[in-house]
């Protein structure tokens, strides 16, 4: 896998991380350099972890699913994607009313916006890609884009953000697609 679709991969996921990352910067009263570190180093970091996580347990499934893990990683992409559009479109909003992130609520977030990265380490594990550049490259990525989206957030507020989710949404599927029919040409 070629380095534009681990970045194309890498803006998909951070999707989710940054739609928060924008809404805690329009929910902080003024946001400061050591706020929007620590939320994008949370959101990255958890990105980072979660696709090794997804990749680690993927040999365990890898015997019995050789065959089919074309199919296994369009439909687990195409899930992530349909679902971050689902959330993008009728998903319920951030907590308006909290001005700074609490520990405990910084890191449920980082968890439930890393789910996909699970999936897509999976999805690499099952297909023989080596996760551990993908995972740097993810974790960066969303850490810079939730950098970006608290600035953001705390000066243009959260016009952009159901876009953001659809757009990320849509680039999963893609993938997906590409992967499926590239394992069905291959298997011909």
């Amino acid at each position: 896998m070629n380095i534009i679709y681990i970045l194309g991969i890498a803006l998909a996921l951070s999707m989710d991380a940054f739609a928060v990352s924008v809404i805690k910067g329009v929910t902080a009263k003024s946001i400061k350099f050591r706020q929007a570190f620590v939320i994008a180093f949370s959101f990255g970091s958890f990105q980072a972890i979660m696709p090794i996580i997804g990749w680690s347990i993927g040999p365990l499934f890898k015997g019995y699913i050789e065959n089919i893990s074309h199919w296994i990683a369009f439909i687990l992409l195409a899930i992530v994607g349909g679902k971050m559009i689902y959330e993008s479109i009728f998903g319920k909003k951030d907590n308006q009313q909290e001005k700074k992130p609490g520990i405990t609520t910084l890191l449920t977030l980082s968890i439930a916006t890393s789910i996909d990265a699970l999936a897509v380490g999976l999805t690499f594990s099952l297909i023989g890609i080596n996760i551990f550049l993908p995972a740097a490259i993810i974790g960066f990525v969303t850490f810079f884009v939730c950098f970006m989206g608290v600035h953001i957030g705390d000066r243009l507020g959260y016009m952009f953000e159901k876009k953001l989710g659809i757009a990320g949404g849509i680039v999963l599927i893609l993938i997906g697609l590409r992967i499926l029919i590239s394992g069905i040409v291959w298997a011909a």
